[in-house]
């Protein structure tokens, strides 16, 4: 049976810059980056078929795709003070990047903000005077709604009452 981890819907990757994440959001990333790597390799039996797993899959080397992933998630540790032991990021890097849809990115913003409302008020604060929302380095924002994936699976049921108010914020 495979973990939940902090948010109840399993494995999120998030699309956004690990920056806005809290201390508990940015050790749950690093947690399921790791975890997806090892389902990518093949080393785990669960979540080899995470619907957030799709982006990478697609991706010419998925390993190298998830571990240039990590990689960003480990240098918002360090600034941060924190000791993610980097030695767990598999070697190999891709150097291209992954397309993240703007509704994507706006929906992910949105979840993390709910999130971040009641873990850390003053962090919400900061958050919601962004004027910009910055992806995650391997991705590159291009127009568009919310991700297919997103609506499938586990997710559905947390996520699907805010995914119409998004897009039709979408198409204003």
């Amino acid at each position: 049976m495979p973990l939940a981890c902090h948010n109840g819907i399993g494995l999120r990757l998030w699309s956004l810059h690990p920056q806005y994440l809290d201390a508990r959001g940015l050790t749950a990333l690093w947690r399921e980056g790791l975890l997806a790597q090892a389902a990518l390799r093949g080393e785990t039996a669960g979540y080899r078929r995470h619907p957030q797993l799709i982006r990478f899959r697609a991706h010419p080397s998925p390993v190298a795709c998830i571990a240039a992933y990590l990689q960003a998630v480990h240098d918002e540790s360090a600034a941060r003070g924190y000791r993610f032991d980097a030695a767990k990021i598999a070697a190999e890097r891709s150097r291209g990047r992954l397309d993240v849809q703007r509704g994507q990115l706006e929906f992910e913003w949105r979840h993390l903000l709910s999130k971040l409302k009641t873990r850390d008020p003053e962090r919400h604060a900061a958050q919601s005077a962004a004027a910009a929302i910055r992806p995650h380095p391997l991705f590159r924002v291009v127009p568009g709604g919310i991700a297919d994936w997103e609506r499938g699976g586990a997710a559905a049921g947390v996520l699907a009452p805010r995914t119409a108010a998004l897009e039709q914020a979408d198409d204003i």
